[in-house]
């Protein structure tokens, strides 16, 4: 047999596997805030839905998610959509379109209710590809590395993602010590039920707060903040990141401007109508 030297230093070789997650996270970020607040001005369903489909092309091709993946993601912001557009579609005063005892739906509460949930599957879209392809670790250094987040809110930031990470494993632990010292039931199972899951739940909750404090106390005793830190695996910017975010600024600058050339786009006058 051979030895070999493994340099426990050295970053690790795999590389994210879609085109979206090398890009810089702090790019990514900006870039959904910026169109979050430009779709905040836009009361119109064409101009949103012209962006949702060019958005859902673009992570569907850059994200590489897992259909089955995408859909689920899909199904929370599916059922905000729907209910902004019924509510609006019910009750926003203008032209009857169709009416049926109280109910009655009317042409602006239709338009303004489907601009509202087609901005919330624009954003929602951009979200899911955001999410699924950024690791959080990786996030946080590069908002404390380009973004100049505080070094303090930084590392408690990851020390918290981190406790989250670890819930899954912990709640199976208690669950099976809770298994282990319960008498069991007739056919040999452990006992189940709201009272055991709560159980467990509680004991859970203890011990992230007994954790969250000695993790604060750690974070305290080392002084973040105070001097200036050193990054130990840093975040490249590249050329390839500004092209992706003129890309985007771009394709967003093109679509509400030919909505507006062409008489779609509504702003918040849309309201009053």
């Amino acid at each position: 047999m051979t030895a070999q030297l493994i340099d426990i230093d050295a970053p690790p070789t795999r590389r994210p596997v879609s085109a979206l997650a090398r890009r810089n996270p702090t790019v990514k970020l900006a870039l959904l805030f910026v169109v979050s607040l430009v779709l905040m001005f836009v009361f119109d369903p064409i101009t949103p839905l012209v962006l949702y489909l060019l958005a859902l092309g673009a992570v569907a091709v850059t994200a590489r998610i897992p259909v089955k993946v995408f859909v689920l993601a899909h199904i929370p912001f599916l059922a905000f959509a729907l209910g902004l557009l019924i509510v609006n579609a019910l009750s926003r005063p203008g032209d009857v379109l169709w009416q049926s005892g109280v109910l009655r739906i009317t042409t602006e509460g239709l338009l303004v209710g489907a601009a509202l949930a087609l901005r919330t599957l624009v954003i929602g879209v951009l979200s899911i590809g955001f999410v699924l392809s950024t690791d959080g670790v990786a996030l946080m250094t590069s908002l404390h590395q380009h973004a100049r987040l505080g070094s303090r809110l930084t590392y408690a930031v990851l020390a918290g993602y981190r406790m989250l990470e670890e819930l899954p494993r912990e709640w199976q632990t208690i669950r099976q010590a809770h298994a282990v010292r319960a008498p069991l039931r007739p056919h040999g199972k452990p006992p189940r039920g709201l009272r055991q899951y709560g159980r467990a739940a509680f004991a859970l909750l203890v011990l992230s707060i007994r954790k969250g404090e000695r993790m604060a106390q750690s974070l305290e005793s080392r002084g973040l903040g105070l001097t200036p830190r050193s990054t130990w695996r840093r975040i490249p910017l590249t050329r390839t990141d500004w092209a992706m975010a003129a890309a985007v600024l771009t394709t967003l600058t093109v679509v509400v401007g030919l909505s507006s050339f062409l008489g779609f786009l509504e702003g918040f006058h849309a309201l009053n109508t």
